[in-house]
């Protein structure tokens, strides 16, 4: 766990392989505000279970004097939203970086569809998962990428297998959501991320790049997260605007 200030925003990574995916990002929002970063990671001996890595998140904000603001990317973004459903009153506010109005359904989830439904081996579903995550590839890359997502197989949280998927539900939180998504993202399309309104409260915010498939805060990190602190800013200001007129009644 890295953690650079007690009340600062908390990005959350359950999909250990991913981690170099998340770094451009992570690099920008600390050039311009505190940030820390958990991240989790099963073993391959262990249950595959989101409760585990709740729990694990919670031994650590539960010390937390000042709820903090939550921000993840997929299976880390699933995480925050399940933890801000069970512990509201310790998150400020909750950034959602590619998941959608389903949060459940992951790349993982759409893998092991195609894995019941097409006679193909595991490395040709991969690849299509490949083209699916990042757009075409080369063959070098299309490989590289392919031993990446084989590791998330192992080593994150998901609840999804060739024997079952499991669901989320489908609604808002009480606190201020953010929602980032890519318009060519090929796992959590822009129907899904639009499907978010339907319980989104007045300050809740979608934002959409064009560009930059379900990885677009690594190939677009600038912008990305340039909307995100300006979302934390907003919240600082509500929260601050609140504050005094609470003070003046």
């Amino acid at each position: 766990m890295k953690s650079s200030h007690s009340t600062a925003p908390v990005w959350i990574n359950a999909n250990f392989s991913f981690k170099r995916f998340d770094g451009r990002m992570v690099r920008h929002l600390s050039r311009h505000v505190p940030l820390a970063y958990w991240e989790y990671s099963q073993h391959q001996d262990e249950a595959s279970s989101l409760e585990i890595a709740l729990t694990l998140l919670h031994d650590y904000l539960k010390f937390l004097a000042e709820p903090v603001n939550l921000i993840g990317h997929s299976t880390g973004g699933l995480i925050g939203l399940l933890y801000a459903r069970r512990y509201p009153h310790k998150v400020k506010s909750l950034t959602l970086l590619g998941v959608g109005c389903h949060p459940a359904i992951d790349w993982q989830a759409h893998y092991y569809s195609m894995r019941k439904l097409l006679p193909c081996s595991q490395e040709i579903v991969l690849a299509r998962m490949v083209q699916m995550l990042f757009g075409c590839q080369d063959r070098f890359n299309t490989r590289t990428l392919i031993e990446i997502l084989k590791q998330d197989l192992n080593t994150s949280p998901s609840s999804h297998s060739l024997y079952q998927h499991s669901s989320v539900s489908s609604e808002g939180v009480s606190m201020p959501l953010m929602v980032c998504g890519s318009e060519n993202d090929g796992i959590v399309d822009l129907s899904a991320l639009k499907g978010w309104k339907d319980y989104f409260k007045e300050e809740d915010i979608l934002w959409t790049t064009p560009l930059g498939h379900h990885f677009f805060h690594y190939f677009f990190p600038e912008p990305v997260s340039r909307k995100v602190i300006e979302f934390w800013h907003q919240v600082d200001q509500q929260q601050n605007n609140f504050a005094s007129q609470f003070i003046k009644v």
